[in-house]
Order: C-alpha cells, then sequence, then structure tokens
C-alpha cells in the first residue's frame, strides 16, 4: 500500500472576504511532491478555505491512488480535532464539507496531525498565490519552475506526475490559463456599467437589485430594527417610500423576479413591487437583517449608555455579538455569502429584485467590493433606497448602483 501526506490549507483576506485554498500531495517514502492544487474560490471565511484545501488534497491523492493511505497535515487545529472526531462540528457551513472530505478514503485509511505553519508553508504559499489571482481576476496557474519540478506541462491549476497525468485531474482544480484568460477578459467587459440593468449578451451575470425597505415607525428614531425585535410594520411614510420604488423599478424594467426577506416590512415593500410588476414574490430567510439581541428597539445613545464595553467591541471587532446573543456582522456575512452563493447558482442570467434590510445590502455591497468589515460603517443606506450589483459565472462582481434616492424626491 503507498502512503501519502497531504498538507493543505486555505485562507481569506477577511474572513468572510477574497479566500483561496493549496494542496500538496507528497510520498511519504520519498519525500517527492507529486501533485499541487491550488483554487481562488471567491468570497468564504478561513474554515471554509481550510476545508475546501482539505478536500482537493485528498481528492488529488485518491487520483493518485485509490488504494493509498493519506496522512493529513493542517495548521488548522479546528479542521485537525474536527476530522479526527474529537470536536464536535457546529457550524452548518462545516458540516457538509467536513462529510465530503470524510468520503473521500475510507476513514482508517486517513490520519490527521496539527503542525504549526511554519511546516506548512508549501499549502500556505498556494493559497496565498491562488488569493493574489483572484485579486487580478483570474485562477491559480502553476509557475513554470513548479510545472517543470512536477514534470508537467504548464497552464493547468493542477500540476501532478506519475500515473496522475494520464488521469483528468479532479474537477474542482481543472482550469487552463488560456480559460482564466478569456474568463477575465470577459468579466473586465462586462463589469462595465451599461443603460438599465439588462445583463450584457456574453455571459450575462445575474443581477441583484436590491431595495430597502420603506420607513417603520422604528426607522426616523434610529432604533436598532433587526429581526429579533418587534418586527414593525412600515408607517404611512413607508407606504409611500414603498409606492415611489416600485414605480421607479417599473419604469427601470428588466426585473423579472422578487425575493424577499421574511420580516413584515420587507414582505410589504415587496408586495408594492409585485403589483406594479405583476410578479410573484418569494420569502428567502437568508435576507433577514441582522439579529441585535438586546439592542433591539434602542438608540445607538441608548445601547451606550446601558452597555458601553459590549459597543464598544462591537465596534472594533466584527465577530463580537450585540448583548444578549444575536448575530455578529461576521455571522452576518457568512450568511448572506451564502445566500448570494445560492441565488446567484439559481438566477444565473437574470434581473431579480432583493428587498431587505441595512445590513444585509450593505454586506452584499462589502463583499461585491472585497472590502474590510468596518466599511459597513462608512455606508449610508437610506429607506426605499436602490443599490445593484452584478454576479458573474467567474466569482467577479460589478456594483453597478448604491443607495439611489431620486424616486423619492
Amino acid at each position: 500500500m503507498r502512503e501519502f501526506i497531504v498538507e493543505a490549507d486555505g485562507g481569506s483576506r477577511g474572513n468572510p472576504g477574497p479566500a483561496g485554498y493549496g494542496s500538496v500531495v507528497i510520498d511519504a517514502t520519498t519525500g517527492e511532491t507529486l501533485a499541487e492544487a491550488a483554487e481562488y474560490i471567491g468570497v468564504a471565511t478561513n474554515n471554509v478555505a481550510e476545508y475546501r484545501g482539505l478536500v482537493t488534497g485528498l481528492r488529488t491523492a485518491h487520483a493518485l491512488d485509490p488504494a493509498a493511505s493519506v496522512h493529513v497535515r493542517m495548521d488548522s487545529k479546528l479542521v485537525v480535532e474536527q476530522m479526527s472526531g474529537r470536536w464536535k462540528i457546529k457550524h452548518p457551513d462545516m458540516k457538509p464539507l467536513a462529510a465530503e472530505a470524510g468520503s473521500v478514503f475510507p476513514p482508517d485509511r486517513v490520519t490527521y496531525e496539527w503542525i504549526p505553519r511554519e511546516k506548512n508553508k508549501h499549502a500556505d504559499r498556494l493559497a496565498n498565490e491562488a488569493m493574489d489571482a483572484g485579486k487580478r481576476g483570474e485562477q491559480w496557474s502553476a509557475s513554470e519552475s513548479t510545472a517543470e519540478l512536477l514534470g508537467a506541462g504548464s497552464g493547468e491549476a493542477f500540476k501532478g506526475r506519475g500515473e496522475l497525468r494520464d488521469q483528468p485531474p479532479p474537477a474542482a482544480t481543472v482550469t487552463t490559463t488560456a480559460k482564466a484568460t478569456a474568463d477575465t477578459r470577459a468579466a473586465r467587459n462586462m463589469a462595465t456599467p451599461s443603460a438599465g440593468w439588462a445583463p450584457a449578451d456574453m455571459g450575462a451575470p445575474a443581477t441583484f437589485v436590491l431595495l430597502r425597505h420603506g420607513e417603520t415607525p422604528l426607522t426616523p428614531q434610529k432604533r436598532f430594527s433587526g429581526s429579533g425585535g418587534t418586527d414593525p410594520s412600515l408607517s404611512a411614510t413607508g407606504r409611500d417610500q414603498a409606492e415611489r420604488a416600485a414605480t421607479a423599478l417599473a419604469a427601470r424594467g428588466a426585473i423579472q423576479h422578487i425575493i424577499a426577506s421574511p420580516l413584515a416590512r420587507t414582505r410589504q415593500t415587496a408586495a408594492a413591487a409585485a403589483e406594479r410588476l405583476g410578479l410573484d414574490v418569494t420569502i428567502e430567510e437568508g435576507l433577514r437583517e441582522t439579529d441585535f439581541g438586546a439592542w433591539e428597539g434602542l438608540t445607538f445613545g441608548e445601547v451606550r449608555d446601558r452597555h458601553p464595553d459590549d459597543l464598544t467591541a462591537w465596534l472594533a471587532d466584527p465577530t463580537v455579538r450585540p448583548t444578549g446573543g444575536g448575530e455578529s456582522f461576521a455571522d452576518t456575512a457568512t450568511r448572506i455569502a451564502a445566500t448570494r452563493d445560492k441565488l446567484t447558482a439559481a438566477y444565473a442570467g437574470r434581473t431579480v429584485l432583493l428587498v431587505t434590510h441595512v445590513t444585509p445590502i450593505k454586506t452584499f455591497v462589502q463583499l461585491a467590493l472585497g472590502a474590510p468589515p468596518e466599511s459597513l460603517f462608512r455606508m449610508e443606506l437610506s429607506a426605499a433606497s436602490i443599490s445593484a450589483v452584478a454576479y458573474y459565472a467567474d466569482g467577479n462582481a460589478s456594483v453597478r448602483l448604491f443607495n439611489d434616492t431620486s424616486h423619492l424626491r
């Protein structure tokens, strides 16, 4: 039985943010590098990227020899402990990835070892190369020196030697340089805003027109109003704003579907648009507002007076949750990224109106721009405002409009 060592790593610049992974397969007897793989995966968390690196490393080893035993070495304590069965997997994003990793080889043929980061430099380098390539709008490809070292032709995002060269590499890592170049060129061309929101002819994106709900009685008082509070309805002003937004959207045209958050204020705003556009409304749980815990219904000043330390920590760290639980901005970003990916796949080439809230809309824009989490505090988003982001098949995004309130004047 052959024995392979798989070293894998993943990273995210923003957590969640632009992410990538790297994987290396090594012959345990000779120490020879047999294959390496890397991929830019768009916006994701560190843990998701690490798991993706593990899955690809195992698949690559399986393609070399499905009867082999594998020793996995990673600097992610979380992944090693979870895959070893010592830590429970609680996060919903991790469970399917862990299950996928566990299904590649029989469990009795895979062992796991935690190693410090300085001993995982090869996989770490590949992950960073993948993220750098993604920043350029490309996918990772091995350098000529690496291709020569591994005895494979240049231009593939997967490089290997031995019997694997006669087999197709894992589907997750097959990307030729020519294809990446063409995808990048197409994305850059499509990213140029056109008149209206109608998709371009070439590789039409999924275009999300983002409508914030109209005012509620809490809006002008600037009170925290998330998904864990009283679920207020639109005020008279908010109903008028919803009608004005619906009229503007109908005049602009191109919208083919309407999807709304489950909260009352967004369903009411969506209903106004649906009546004008002659479309049905689909409810999407992932579009709900952040749960602000014990701060629901309070003003910023009231929270500062009652929970000063908690507020200071929340403003400084996107992973901190409000007093009494609720969601952190990092939690919301993970949820919005998953919702974005689901809707992008389901509505490729379509223009969809998403009726949602302040934090989800700002997060859509933040993730599209690759901006840091603190950018959420630097965006002004008015009630019943309209924004738009287009998402392309290669993972690129184009912010086409933000906080348009011209229809309210």
